[in-house]
This record gives structure tokens, C-alpha cells and sequence, in this order.
């Protein structure tokens, strides 16, 4: 499968890593997850979990208020509880 943007395959044979790299940055902040093929049942499906996260990221952080054109610190903590929640 093809990278999207946001979302980059790994797939190399010398690394113990295969899945999806969830990587979006706003307002100079950079929000980073991995979605390993084990955890979640294979490519497609790490895919998917991947993808969706990254639409109720994005979806989240539009909404959200900034201070000094930055994201505030509650934006911030609430976009990392997402991530480790996935």
C-alpha cells in the first residue's frame, strides 16, 4: 500500500517495525503515532485505525481555540489523550 499524506508506511526488512506512522503537525506543534501491524491484525486494518484517528485529530484540532496562533495547552493534552488512547 502507498503512503497518504500524514500517514507513512514502514516497511523495512532490517527494522522489527511494520505498520503506519500517524504524524500531523498544527500551529508548531507536532502530534506523532505508530500503528503496528501486529497490535492491530494487519496492514490494512492498522491502516484504517490509523486513518481514522487522524480524521478525529484533524477534525479536533480545527475546532479548537488558539492563544497567540498556537494551540492552547488543553488542545494540546486533549490531542495526546486521543493518541494513547488509540
Amino acid at each position: 500500500m502507498k503512503s497518504k499524506k500524514n500517514l507513512t508506511r514502514f516497511t523495512y526488512e532490517t527494522t522489527a517495525f511494520q505498520g503506519w506512522r500517524l504524524c500531523l503537525s498544527r500551529s508548531g506543534t507536532t502530534f506523532t503515532k505508530y500503528f503496528s501491524d501486529k497490535k492491530y491484525g494487519g496492514e490494512r486494518k492498522a491502516l484504517k485505525a490509523a486513518d481514522t484517528l487522524l480524521q478525529e485529530l484533524k477534525e479536533m484540532l480545527e475546532k479548537s481555540r488558539k492563544v497567540n496562533g498556537k494551540l492552547s495547552k488543553a488542545t494540546i493534552t486533549k490531542a495526546e489523550k486521543m493518541l494513547k488512547a488509540a
